[in-house]
């Protein structure tokens, strides 16, 4: 099972973090009768399944776990061991986890209405796409003796023996790229459902991961 390990750094230890799904997107009406565009994420109770001191790992993080599931592999099993089997791992860093124990939940009542938070999601898979979709080329003019050239890319202007310059913009992979959206508003949270409103759109399809952070934490690595 292949297993991406998120790592975040927070300035403070008392800012909450989870791992959800992103559900649809839906509208709320605030108080004053206004209609705010939300994105639903449902986030089950994560599970503290490590806590990492400095003095001991030469750094402090708490890995959290999410996802029941109903078997894993020996590994997987003595990592979690007197834990339910969860299938989702991710770790955030945190200056010091004192306040944290193996075992402890994590719920989305930890955050508040009014919170600002980050929202880390992996954007939908484009497949392969050329320079018009991909980079916003404008193409060449459709008209008589351009048959077959309006969307290619063109000359790549090289000048080094036919070697392609490093970073030039030109078809390939799209999507499917690990984004980050700043700042967004908590709009409501359901405790009953688990079940959180958030302000905007956030990354990624339907059912695709995500990290929910405080505003007051720093990404400082990632794999």
């Amino acid at each position: 099972m292949r297993r991406f390990v998120a790592q975040f750094v927070l300035r403070n230890t008392g800012m909450p973090f989870l791992i959800g799904r992103k559900i649809e997107m839906a509208q709320q009406f605030k108080d004053d009768g206004t209609v705010v565009a939300v994105t639903l994420v449902k986030a089950e109770p994560n599970i503290v399944t490590q806590v990492r001191t400095k003095e001991k790992d030469g750094y402090g993080a708490v890995q959290l776990g999410a996802e029941n599931v109903g078997a894993l592999n020996k590994s997987e099993q003595g990592h979690l061991k007197d834990l339910p089997l969860v299938k989702t791992l991710r770790e955030f860093r945190i200056t010091d986890g004192a306040e944290y124990t193996r075992g402890q939940e994590v719920r989305v009542d930890a955050f508040t209405p009014g919170m600002r938070i980050d929202v880390v999601g992996f954007s939908k898979g484009r497949g392969f796409a050329g320079v018009v979709k991909r980079h916003h080329f404008e193409g060449a003019k459709a008209t008589h003796g351009n048959k077959d050239q309006i969307r290619m890319p063109g000359s790549i202007g090289s000048q080094r023996q036919g070697k392609v310059i490093k970073g030039q913009r030109m078809g390939g992979h799209m999507g499917d790229e690990r984004v980050t959206v700043k700042n967004l508003e908590v709009v409501s949270v359901d405790p009953a459902t688990n079940v959180m409103a958030i302000k905007g759109a956030i990354p990624g399809a339907r059912g695709g991961l995500v990290l929910i952070r405080s505003t007051s934490t720093t990404t400082i690595w990632h794999a």
